[in-house]
């Protein structure tokens, strides 16, 4: 394990460093090196890692979520308030129902099985999306509408609706009972108990950090602590209570700077560094997770099926921006960052072959491939749009 983490450290670092030199999203380099380092590749990484693979990734992801939270102003929410609801669910829902008919037409598959495929395909990637919105924030970049915010707000809830909405498909499949109506309603209940359950650790936070005096880097340690138990408790209350934790540790930083800059300006400095590891395992292991023979098996007809996909979820971007003062090369960059397929696609894309689906080795493979073709486009897009028609403020 120990060699695994020195290999990924070291050349995850010169991978990053190469991709930045030329002008590339340096995460990209450290997806390639998964690819290439894990199990489908030359097979370098501890099965040890691997093993726990799942929650490295999680971890991280707390963590960017953490950052994404701490640099959220108030104002610039309540700007982009009704928009960013429209963006975390309408967009998703025309993928996955487009994808869902489109699949079945094409594969000859059922309208549940390409249900199962259409919303493991229509959640956008945090891991990808996020870091780069917070890049364009910290550079006020389009902060002046405040589209960054925009869309780190709708893409946190984006994975809501759609693991939401795969999970009714994969429970009408499996045979257990499924209130449809019950799922649907559970989708808001879980954004508000995330909010509410952010909430209380933001107060928490707050309340230790004035009350005692405490080195901003044990801050950081505490905060993190809270947020993965936070994320912890919606795993012990799985198929009970729905809880959108990823949405509420992200409201936890955004309490916190509402509460106190002082500390989540210091909070912030500490996450940015904690980043540069959390980064290289983010990304190392999504890529350790990409077997591209699986993803070849799906054929052209994947491709276009992806492809299909993507426009109606610009579509579904069209239709949320509506009513905004975006121009539109603001909003073909809000359709471009939310291309980038990446962690939900790889933690979830076998769940439909290991329940025994027919067609789960094709839904797994179409999934690879949406990662392969959508992360690394998805992230050169975003980069080059928002550099070119984003407004410094």
């Amino acid at each position: 394990m120990g060699f695994s983490l020195a290999i990924i450290i070291l050349l995850g670092i010169a991978l990053k460093k190469i991709f930045d030199w030329v002008k590339l999203p340096g995460f990209l380099g450290m997806l390639l090196l998964g690819i290439i380092i894990g199990p489908y590749g030359l097979n370098i990484i501890s099965a040890d890692i691997l093993d726990i693979s799942g929650d490295l990734r999680k971890i991280a992801l707390i963590i960017i979520l953490i950052r994404a939270g701490l640099g959220i102003k108030r104002d610039t929410l309540k700007k982009v308030g009704v928009p960013a609801v429209k963006m975390s669910c309408i967009p998703g829902l025309f993928e996955g129902f487009t994808i869902m008919l489109l699949g079945s037409f094409l594969f000859g598959i059922s309208r549940i099985e390409a249900g199962m495929l259409g919303f493991i395909i229509a959640a956008v990637s945090p891991a990808v999306v996020v870091p780069l919105m917070l890049s364009f924030i910290d550079k006020n970049y389009g902060e002046n509408k405040g589209i960054p915010t925009l869309i780190l707000a709708g893409a946190s809830i984006d994975d809501v609706f759609a693991i939401t909405i795969f999970s009714t498909f994969l429970g009408l499949y499996t045979g257990k009972s499924v209130n449809i109506s019950m799922q649907i309603a559970g989708i808001p209940i879980s954004i508000l108990l995330g909010i509410l359950m952010g909430l209380i650790v933001g107060v928490l936070m707050v309340a230790l950090f004035r009350k005692y005096h405490i080195r901003d880097t044990k801050k950081a340690l505490i905060l993190l602590a809270a947020a993965i138990i936070l994320t912890t408790i919606e795993d012990y209350l799985k198929g009970i209570i729905p809880i959108a934790s990823l949405l509420g540790v992200m409201m936890a930083g955004f309490y916190i700077r509402e509460k106190s800059t002082k500390i989540s300006d210091a909070l912030s400095q500490k996450f940015n560094k904690i980043w540069v590891f959390a980064e290289l395992m983010l990304f190392a292991l999504v890529g350790a997770q990409v077997n591209i023979d699986v993803a070849f098996h799906s054929g052209l007809l994947g491709l276009i099926v992806i492809v299909i996909g993507l426009i109606a979820r610009s579509i579904g971007v069209i239709i949320s921006t509506l009513g905004t003062d975006l121009d539109w090369k603001e909003r073909v960059f809000c359709m471009i960052a939310y291309v980038p397929k990446a962690t939900v696609q790889a933690a979830i894309g076998a769940v439909p072959l290991e329940a025994g689906v027919p067609s789960g080795e094709l839904i797994l493979a179409i999934a690879v491939l949406a990662i392969i073709v959508t992360a690394p486009l998805g992230a050169i897009g975003i980069k080059v749009s928002g550099e070119k028609w984003l407004s410094p403020s």
